[in-house]
């Protein structure tokens, strides 16, 4: 459905976005994951037209997002970080504001209303004023302001950011139910955690795409085993082993600690050594499956970038 190619965006000689080529299709969900300033709103806005390439092409269904730009918003919705959304208008009158925006008549907006309401649970508040809800109910209104027009492909800048945990989980049920109607999604998150629920995913930084595919194919890219590690004092024991070349990239979680190695092996014994030195118990030592934070880390800290 999409096609970047050699996508480039330039702010003076800062690249945003360096040369990327990528195939998005349709009814997946993408996600962009990556520090700040990686460029990932930058694309968004490429992708949505807003902004003009400085080299390099956007398709959607084979238009060429820079000749046919207002053909292009016409089939999609993006949300930004900062969702415009009209804190004096009720939730209703915000539907209905952005739906006439869209060309819908009241009649067209009306018969989208139950669908809007029914994903979004927003009718009881039908009549409060935006400012008055909660972040997390304001983030599923500008979300049905943007689905009103009933769009087949829906772009979202960090959507989720600062919404507690209960209504990100109902925010993503959202989106599977989207994904469900044949819908495609790009979302930029900066949590590691939502990336692990879309079809594919690329790790953004630099303004490049360091890795791309799966977040299983993602963790696999690293090719190197990873360990966790459990002692009876955590604390001394990542800083005994942050001391030593191979393993500088120890990460604490809780009271576990996490690494990649070159050889399991090889690194149990350095590990043991390390510790028995300190006079630190080892009380587990086992090979696992990384995260996708784990992975992304070791990428980035590897020199991905």
């Amino acid at each position: 459905m999409i096609e970047l190619y050699n996508l480039t965006k330039r702010f003076g000689e800062n690249a945003a976005v360096n040369k990327l080529t990528v195939r998005l299709a349709q009814g997946e969900i993408f996600g962009i994951v990556g520090p700040d300033g990686a460029g990932k709103s930058t694309l968004l806005r490429l992708i949505a037209a807003i902004l003009v390439p400085t080299d390099g092409l956007v398709t959607i269904n084979g238009v060429d997002t820079r000749e046919r730009p207002y053909e292009i918003k016409e089939r999609l919705a993006y949300m930004p970080q900062r969702f415009g959304l009209y804190e004096d208008l009720t939730v209703e009158e915000n539907i209905y504001f952005f739906g006439k925006l869209y060309g819908m008549s009241g009649r067209e907006i009306r018969a989208h209303l139950p669908r809007l309401y029914s994903f979004s649970r927003l009718e009881p508040f039908r009549d409060r004023l935006a400012g008055k809800l909660s972040g997390g109910m304001k983030q599923k209104l500008g979300l049905a302001c943007c689905l009103v027009h009933a769009p087949g492909l829906v772009l979202l800048d960090e959507p989720t950011n600062g919404v507690d945990p209960v209504s990100r989980r109902e925010f993503w049920r959202i989106l599977y139910d989207l994904l469900g109607e044949g819908v495609t999604i790009v979302v930029s998150t900066a949590y590691l955690d939502e990336a692990e629920r879309c079809n594919r995913i690329a790790l953004m930084y630099g303004g490049r795409f360091v890795v791309s595919g799966s977040p299983r194919e993602v963790k696999d890219s690293i090719g190197k085993p990873f360990i966790e590690i459990l002692t009876d004092d955590p604390r001394r024991a990542e800083e005994a082993l942050s001391r030593i070349d191979e393993f500088q990239s120890v990460m604490m979680a809780g009271r576990r600690l996490r690494l990649f190695v070159r050889d399991a092996r090889g690194a149990e014994r350095g590990i043991r050594r390390v510790l028995r030195k300190e006079g630190i118990k080892l009380t587990a030592l086992r090979e696992t499956v990384p995260s996708l934070e784990d992975a992304f880390v070791e990428i980035i800290s590897a020199g991905g970038a």
